[in-house]
């Protein structure tokens, strides 16, 4: 991920002017927020869910489901919208996903979700901003 140029980049400064403490921390230096600690895990609405670092469309509510795990969860992303890499922090081997378009972190995907994907992304409520539809 530090190797590529992303069609959104800015200095580490700027990025701190941008984002909340919470969504620096997230987004710019690969942290976790505390399960069940967002109100986007809670979110209901029809709508989308937007990368907070650059506003790109992630996921479409409808692709949202209750895991139980503390963290909004989703199917599938918007084509195109998230990548991966190997994350393997933590003694543990996972897959990281993070926004196409700025490279901020979003969360880890598993392969423990509901059909038809049968996948999990599990994605950092700090990382996204809501739009109803």
């Amino acid at each position: 991920m530090v190797d590529k140029q992303y069609a959104v980049t800015h200095t580490d400064e700027e990025w701190r002017r941008l984002l909340s403490p919470e969504q620096y921390q997230v987004l710019r230096h690969h942290a976790t927020e505390r399960p069940g600690s967002c109100a986007l895990n809670y979110e209901k609405r029809a709508g989308t869910f937007y990368c907070a670092g650059c506003d790109q469309p992630l996921f479409a509510s409808r692709k949202k489901f209750e895991s139980g795990t503390g963290w909004p969860s989703f199917n599938d992303p918007e084509a195109g919208s998230v990548e991966a890499t190997v994350d393997s922090s933590h003694g543990m081997v996972r897959t990281e996903v993070h926004c196409s378009r700025c490279g901020g972190h979003l969360g880890h995907v598993f392969d423990d979700g509901p059909p038809p994907t049968h996948l999990r992304y599990c994605i950092n409520g700090m990382a996204m901003n809501f739009k109803p539809d």
